[in-house]
């Protein structure tokens, strides 16, 4: 790695946003922020903005933009408001790559731009490929852009397939925590509050992926990104819950080898590893004591207790568009959830209603899936909206 890489980082004021700050102001000699751009936390972005000095602050809120612009007056910054003000984030010339974080199908949009400019994108938002996989993969074919996956599980893949030969891979293993409510019964999930759900063992996330990893959809919509990532069939990939996350995730050859990417729970070090690859970073991190570990466990997961995982892996064989189909009815479940209008154990219950009558959209375009997406929600909330108010 040559000169310092400008990123542009679209969901800044997010967990993954500010770990990747970190990482940058950590080694400004590697990396300079050139555009930090996320929904409407404009108090948020504000500080960040002074601290990191980009070209380009941008807020998809407009009057959050309008704050925005008003407190970083004078530090020749320009701030860019609406959905046109992330595309151009997403795509700023001066920017070799683009850290697309931002949560929920909000971010397709902007990944799609930073591909078709041709960019190397550190992907971290999987509905983006989950949604339009297609689309997107077809779009970096044509450009050149290089997609990076940030997600520690796809990471650890595309460490372990690197210099191999992809015809002898014979299966991806995804690994997952399983989240707050791993081994308990039916009965651990009566009741369960959105506090509950947020207890993630692990990890320190976002609300939205917190949740998907209590109920497991978020492996799901890991497993739906893997195939377009990797290209390979949803029968090659598999999932097993373990609950140590040493272990990120594997690829089994057809010699009878597996390769592991194994590190701790941080997740700078993918992120790092994204944004400087092929050079690995130094962090400072403490290394993993494998001798303190004890054991490392894996398990099938309990897909009678999480049937979202198996949502998924229906949506991914149906093709066509049931992936946006899933991806848009869960985030409208996962909304009403924490927002105490749905109970918790109902979430995979919309989205199995939602799947069995879809509506029927255009899913070769990006317009299409995006209308699509609006589609589901208005039949997902029709179908919330029976389930009355949950205390």
């Amino acid at each position: 790695m040559t000169g310092v890489r400008r990123i542009s980082i679209l969901g800044a004021t997010g967990s993954i946003g500010r770990n990747t700050l970190d990482v940058v102001g950590k080694h400004p000699s590697l990396f300079r922020a050139v555009a930090l751009a996320c929904r409407s936390d404009w108090q948020g972005l504000v500080p960040l903005a002074r601290r990191f000095g980009p070209r380009v602050a941008a807020l998809f809120d407009e009057e959050a933009a309008a704050r925005a612009e008003e407190a970083l007056k004078g530090t020749g910054i320009k701030v860019l408001g609406g959905l046109g003000g992330l595309l151009e984030a997403a795509s700023l010339q001066e920017a070799d790559t683009v850290v697309s974080s931002i949560v929920g199908s909000a971010g397709i949009m902007p990944t799609f731009a930073a591909v078709e400019a041709g960019k190397v994108v550190a992907l971290a938002n999987k509905e983006a490929l989950v949604a339009a996989g297609r689309l997107i993969t077809r779009e970096a074919g044509r450009t050149g852009a290089s997609i990076i996956p940030v997600d520690s599980e796809h990471s650890a893949v595309f460490q372990a397939l690197m210099g191999q030969d992809r015809s002898a891979v014979r299966r991806i293993v995804l690994t997952a925590s399983g989240g707050p409510f791993f081994g308990k019964g039916p009965e651990a999930l009566a009741g369960v509050t959105p506090e509950m759900a947020l207890d993630h063992p692990n990890w320190k996330m976002g609300p939205k992926v917190t949740v998907d990893s209590a109920t497991m959809m978020n492996k799901g919509l890991e497993v739906i990104e893997a195939r377009w990532l990797f290209d390979i069939p949803a029968e090659n990939i598999c999932v097993l819950v373990h609950p140590q996350s040493i272990v990120h995730s594997m690829v089994e050859f057809t010699d009878g080898s597996t390769l592991a990417q194994m590190g701790i729970a941080d997740m700078r070090i993918p992120i790092s590893f994204a944004l400087g690859f092929p050079r690995r970073i130094d962090l400072g991190l403490e290394p993993l004591d494998l001798t303190a570990l004890g054991k490392l466990e894996f398990y099938e997961p309990d897909r009678e207790m999480f049937p979202c995982l198996d949502l998924a892996y229906e949506a991914l064989r149906r093709e066509g568009t049931m992936p946006a189909v899933l991806n848009a009815a869960n985030e409208a479940a996962v909304e009403a959830f924490l927002e105490g209008r749905l109970p918790f154990g109902a979430i995979p219950e919309v989205v199995r209603a939602v799947m069995d009558t879809p509506p029927v959209f255009d899913g070769d375009t990006l317009a299409g899936i995006l209308k699509g997406d609006r589609m589901v929600r208005e039949a997902a909330r029709g179908i919330i909206s029976r389930y009355g108010e949950h205390p």
